[in-house]
């Protein structure tokens, strides 16, 4: 299994049907300039074969497992606890977290423990699993001190074990996509994702549950069951990202199926649906940090809460630059 992920070893066939946003993929309907960056100069998973001896390969692949399969062990029905709402953990990192320019670790191992702004502390990776279980995953935290973190941690500092320190490789994390000129148009969003998205998720964004009863065939994009109000891809920018060199299901950069307007477009519809509320209140404590597009007021400037979360960016993005002078 030479350069090839740890999902496609971990969990072959059960990686299908599981990644969020998967959408029907007949309807192509611009093909994208090629991006600066060659697919071919990515940064690749290591090796599985490596593995073979490595002192924590078990617990390294358990945390695979967990990744791909986080329902089966701390979904509402989970094997081990009951600690999260349904949906894997590869329904934001793809093929398990190695997929590039999917949301992946790669530069996890290189970069933390970190300071982030939205806590306002150095935070470790034990620490940033939990806020996308509590978050992305609606669900409660787990013991830092159990397997289940332990082998979490484990897998992620092995998938990006490579990386030199302080470095964030080619194809870490999503491709950001240039702001718009004008706010997201959410009723064209709502025609993308019928066109695109509906077949799979859902009239009502409900995802289509697996037939085991364990977690989601395709997994909902809005409502009960969903990623939550103080989920990170509630940014527009994030999620329109992650629409553009993901999805529809089989899309991966530098192609595309989606332009950047219908990324733009979709994202701000999908984000603008009802989902489970989470207290944000002690996030982002300079508040003058939050991101351009972090959705919920108060901010430090005097754009309103609307442009925040769906646009225009770049005025934001102008007068802040003009006020760092």
């Amino acid at each position: 299994m030479k350069n090839s992920s740890l999902a496609l070893c971990l969990i072959s066939a059960a990686i299908v049907g599981t990644i969020l946003f998967s959408c029907n993929t007949n309807a192509p309907t611009e093909t994208a300039k090629a991006p600066a960056v060659a697919a071919d100069t990515l940064w690749h998973a290591p090796d599985t074969a490596t593995l073979a001896n490595n002192p924590n390969a078990e617990l390294i692949r358990y945390g695979g497992q967990l990744v791909a399969n986080t329902s089966q062990y701390l979904g509402p029905k989970g094997t081990v606890a009951h600690s999260t709402n349904g949906m894997n953990c590869q329904n934001c990192h793809l093929a398990a977290g190695t997929k590039p320019f999917g949301n992946n670790y790669s530069a996890v191992a290189a970069t933390y423990p970190k300071f982030r702004a939205r806590s306002g502390t150095v935070e470790n990776i034990s620490k940033r699993i939990n806020d996308c279980i509590q978050r992305s995953l609606n669900g409660t935290a787990i013991d830092t001190e159990s397997k289940e973190m332990k082998a979490l941690s484990a897998y992620i500092l092995w998938v990006g074990k490579d990386v030199p320190k302080g470095k964030a490789p080619a194809g870490s994390g999503l491709k950001e996509l240039a702001f718009p000129g004008h706010a997201a148009d959410t009723a064209n969003g709502r025609t993308v994702y019928v066109q695109k998205c509906q077949l799979c998720h859902g009239g009502h964004g409900e995802g289509m549950a697996a037939a085991d009863g364990m977690g989601y065939q395709y997994p909902p994009l809005w409502g009960g069951h969903s990623y939550n109000s103080g989920a990170g891809i509630m940014r527009l920018s994030k999620l329109a990202g992650y629409a553009k060199y993901n999805m529809p299901f089989g899309t991966s950069f530098p192609n595309s199926q989606l332009s950047d307007e219908e990324a733009w477009d979709v994202a701000a519809f999908i984000n603008s649906q009802p989902r489970p509320h989470f207290d944000i209140k002690a996030d982002w404590p300079d508040i003058s940090k939050k991101p351009i597009d972090h959705p919920f007021g108060p901010y430090a400037d005097g754009f309103t809460e609307a442009q925040h979360k769906y646009g225009p960016f770049k005025p934001i993005a102008d007068a802040r630059k003009a006020a760092s002078k």
